[in-house]
C-alpha cells in the first residue's frame, strides 16, 4: 500500500513524517535474498561475488547454487564464503538455471528476491537503489529493473546502449520486446515471484532454454507494475565463452514464450510478432560474436524474409556489434576508432566506473 493514499476513504493525504521514517526503516532492513546459478564459472565468479557483497544494502543473503560444475567454481565460492559469512554455497545435479534459481530462492525466506548470473558485475547501489523504487511503488510494483552496460571477457565496457523507460503496467510493452533484458536486472517481490509460478523449468525439458528470464517478466507483469532505475546497474558480461550458446535452442525458447502469450492476449498479436523478429536480429549478433557462422547464416536468412528493410536498415548496428566484441583484436578497434575521428581510449572497467 503506498502510503501517500488512503483507500477505504478515498482521499489523498500528503505523507507525514512518521509515514517516511517507517518507508526509511522497512528500506533499511529489508532482506534481499540474491540467487547466483553457476554452471563451471571459475574466471568469474569471485569478481561476481566481490560485486555483490560490495552493496550498499548490506542485508543481503546471498546462496550460490552450483548446477553440476567441474571446474574450480564451487572451492572459489567456498574461499569466499570464508570472508564473508553472508554467502553459502549449494550443490546439485545439473539441472538448468531454471531450477537452479528456484533451489536458491526456496531456500532463503527474504522477502525481496534478486537473481544474478555467475559472470555478471552489480554496481555497488543497484539493490538499494531498486528497493527504494519498489518501496515507492507500494504493492503493487513487483518487480524493479534497472539498465545495464554490456561489457567483455574483461570487464571492460563496450556499450550503454540499453535506456528502456517503461514503467507501471508494462504487459503489453513487454510482449513487444524484453526491455528488462537479462535476469541479472531484476529484484522482485517475492510474491510475485510466487503468483508468476516462480521460474519456469519446463523449458529446458523440452530443449528450449534461455528465455525463463523473459517468462518471468512477463508473468509478473500480469499482476503487477514494474519501476526502472535509469542507471547501468548491472555489467552485462558477452564473451566468446557465454556466445558459444546454442541461439537457435534459444529461438525455440522465445518462439514458445510468445506462443502461450499469443493465444492469452491476441490483441497483442503485432506486438508478439515484432518480438520474434527482435530477437532474430539480436541472437544474429549473438552468433556472429561467438563465431557460430553458420548459425547467423540461418538467422540473417531468417531475418530478411521476415523483415527485409529493418534488417537492412540494422545491418550497420550489427557490423559495430561485432567490432566491439573481444574476437576483434584491440588494436583493430583502436585504428577503426580513430578512422572515424573518435576517441581511441575505449570506456573504463565497469568495477572502476562510478555509476
Amino acid at each position: 500500500m503506498k502510503s501517500g493514499a488512503d483507500c477505504n476513504a478515498g482521499a489523498i493525504r500528503l505523507p507525514t513524517l512518521a509515514d517516511k521514517s517507517k518507508a526509511s526503516m522497512i528500506q533499511d532492513n529489508a532482506r534481499v535474498g540474491v540467487v547466483v546459478p553457476m554452471f563451471n564459472a571459475e574466471r568469474t565468479i569471485r569478481a561476481t561475488l566481490n560485486s555483490i557483497c560490495q552493496q550498499d544494502h548490506q542485508a543481503l543473503d546471498i546462496i550460490v547454487v552450483d548446477d553440476g560444475s567441474t571446474d574450480q567454481s564451487a572451492s572459489i565460492v567456498a574461499s569466499c564464503a570464508e570472508r564473508d559469512r553472508r554467502i553459502r554455497l549449494m550443490r546439485q545435479s545439473n539441472a538448468g538455471v531454471a531450477q537452479a534459481r528456484n533451489s536458491g530462492a526456496a531456500s532463503t525466506d527474504a522477502e525481496f528476491l534478486a537473481f544474478v548470473d555467475a559472470d555478471d558485475l552489480w554496481a555497488p547501489s543497484k539493490i538499494a537503489l531498486q528497493l527504494r523504487a519498489l518501496q515507492e511503488g507500494g504493492s503493487s510494483a513487483g518487480l524493479a529493473y534497472c539498465w545495464f552496460a554490456q561489457i567483455d571477457e574483461n570487464g571492460r565496457v563496450f556499450s550503454l546502449y540499453n535506456r528502456p523507460d517503461a514503467d507501471g503496467h508494462v504487459l503489453q510493452r513487454m510482449c513487444r520486446m524484453n526491455f528488462v533484458g537479462n535476469g541479472s536486472s531484476m529484484l522482485m517481490r517475492r510474491s510475485a515471484f510466487e503468483r508468476a509460478g516462480q521460474f519456469d523449468p519446463s523449458l529446458r525439458a523440452r530443449n528450449a532454454q534461455g528465455c525463463e528470464d523473459l517468462l518471468m517478466c512477463l508473468r509478473i507483469a500480469e499482476n503487477y507494475e514494474f519501476r526502472v532505475v535509469p542507471q547501468h546497474l548491472v555489467g552485462y558480461r558477452m564473451t566468446n565463452v557465454n556466445m558459444s550458446s546454442d541461439v537457435m535452442q534459444m529461438l525455440r525458447s522465445c518462439e514458445i514464450v510468445l506462443a502461450e502469450y499469443r493465444e492469452k492476449y491476441p490483441q497483442f498479436g503485432s506486438d508478439l510478432d515484432a518480438h520474434l523478429v527482435d530477437m532474430i536480429h539480436w541472437l544474429a549478433i549473438r552468433a556472429l560474436v561467438g563465431g557460430r557462422l553458420f548459425a547467423a547464416g540461418d538467422l540473417l536468412k531468417r531475418y530478411f524474409v521476415l523483415e527485409p528493410r529493418t534488417a537492412i536498415s540494422r545491418l550497420p548496428h550489427m557490423i559495430d556489434m561485432y567490432c566491439r566484441a573481444r574476437l576483434v583484436p584491440r588494436w583493430v578497434k583502436i585504428r577503426a576508432k580513430r578512422m572515424r575521428n573518435e576517441n581511441a581510449e575505449f570506456r573504463g572497467l565497469y568495477e572502476e566506473t562510478i555509476w
